[in-house]
């Protein structure tokens, strides 16, 4: 059962000041406040609004029109690369430096931020927007460099016409599983977990929480709005990852 308190902060920083290890798990709604739009809200301007998600984000889609899916990450790079680290990414790169070894990050998000605000080493479960990968596997020996493809819309390799895709996980596509092993390990070896800005409404990922309460982490969740795991919380924060973290974590 959730903990009921009227106000949860001071007993959360004891919590993660005497904590051995946190791991904090992290969603769209914490990249949103850097000004990158959640998925479905970036499907929500102009051209792209006629697009259905899945179009864009599946391998079915990306083979029926490569051109279309690879303009609309061409946009969504842009704004990644243009978007900046907010409050709740500093503070967790600052708890980073300041307690080596302690903190492990695993993100559903696919941009960078955390690795911009001193988190390198952050689990993305998702995959990395700004990557390139090949489409199909290669069949050459050695195989296809990406960075020798031709230009195009998608880059193509010259020998084989393999296509270059972003290095995103698609619906139908299974997560690498070395990052998921490590997400759970980190869920069942953390003493304090902290679940910010997602809705945990995609799963395997939101199952996260569940696994980590189970092996006696003690969970908080931090979203504005309710989320489908916080029956799992022992505390539940109505706030946002940039307004909350740095209260959280400053001086623990």
């Amino acid at each position: 059962m959730t903990e009921s308190r009227d106000d949860p902060i001071p007993l959360v920083r004891r919590r993660i000041a005497s904590a051995d290890s946190l791991c904090v798990f992290t969603g769209a709604g914490m990249s949103a406040e850097s000004g990158i739009p959640t998925f479905r809200d970036a499907n929500a301007s102009a051209f792209w609004a006629q697009c259905k998600p899945e179009q864009m984000a599946s391998p079915e889609g990306f083979r029926a029109d490569p051109a279309l899916v690879w303009r609309w990450y061409a946009e969504r790079r842009a704004g990644v690369r243009a978007a900046q680290p907010n409050a709740g990414h500093l503070a967790l790169g600052d708890y980073a430096r300041h307690h080596p070894g302690r903190l492990t990050v695993v993100t559903q998000n696919v941009d960078d931020l955390h690795q911009r605000a001193g988190c390198p080493d952050t689990i993305r479960l998702h995959g990395d927007i700004l990557r390139d990968d090949w489409m199909d596997p290669c069949t050459k020996a050695p195989a296809c460099a990406a960075e020798h493809a031709v230009p195009g819309t998608p880059p193509r390799c010259a020998d084989c016409g393999n296509l270059l895709r972003p290095g995103v996980v698609w619906f139908g596509e299974m997560l690498r599983e070395s990052d998921l092993q490590a997400a759970e390990r980190a869920g069942r070896e953390c003493d304090v977990l902290l679940v910010v800005g997602t809705s945990g409404a995609v799963w395997p990922a939101a199952g996260l929480a569940g696994l980590a309460r189970r092996a006696g982490a003690y969970v908080v969740v931090i979203n504005p709005t309710d989320s489908e795991i916080d029956h799992e919380a022992h505390f539940c924060i109505a706030d946002t990852a940039a307004r909350t973290l740095p209260v959280l974590l400053a001086g623990t």
